[in-house]
């Protein structure tokens, strides 16, 4: 009869390779946050030498987004994502809960993807409208999926019934940690 003994740092060692054989470092939870801005062109703007009238295009509308999401293989992911949402020019706010689906058509150091969301829109006192939220969107994701770019349409329906929309694109870069 043989009897076969493992020690304890062995035995951990054969339980890690297990779960890095099913469970690679590109799957799992992650946290990302991301930053967004909406451009509008200044009306004021007037090609001379003088420039004193502003840039072409200009912001008028900031995002901050923060997602705990999971990432089922190389190419799709599934978050939960909360945001602030200020519309500069018109003085609205919102606060998105909404749950986004990403997928990215290839693997390698930079990649396309299409994302898209939907959610509501949080009363969180007088100054936040409330209700829903969709978006669609398409960027590279670049640094091995460390960082995302891109371009999003998004419509935010809000108001009585909510029948007052809010429809905008916007530029993005999120960061996944």
């Amino acid at each position: 009869m043989l009897c076969l003994s493992l020690s304890a740092q062995e035995k951990a060692e054969r339980s890690l390779i297990l779960v890095d054989e099913f469970w690679p470092e590109d799957y799992g939870f992650f946290c990302k946050i991301g930053l967004a801005t909406t451009l509008t062109i200044n009306e004021n703007y007037r090609i001379s030498d003088n420039e004193d009238n502003g840039a072409f295009f200009r912001p008028n509308a900031f995002f901050i987004n923060n997602t705990l999401g999971y990432k089922f293989d190389e190419r799709s992911s599934l978050g939960i994502n909360l945001e602030y949402d200020w519309h500069s020019e018109s003085g609205l706010m919102f606060l998105p809960l909404h749950l986004s689906f990403r997928y990215t058509f290839s693997k390698g150091d930079v990649n396309p993807f299409v994302r898209s969301s939907y959610g509501r829109l949080l009363e969180a006192g007088d100054s936040f409208e409330a209700g829903s939220l969709y978006k669609v969107g398409s960027g590279l994701s670049v640094m091995s999926g460390g960082a995302l770019i891109g371009i999003e349409f998004t419509q935010k329906k809000f108001g009585f019934r909510q029948y007052e929309k809010l429809n905008s694109v916007s530029f993005f870069i999120d960061l996944s940690f």
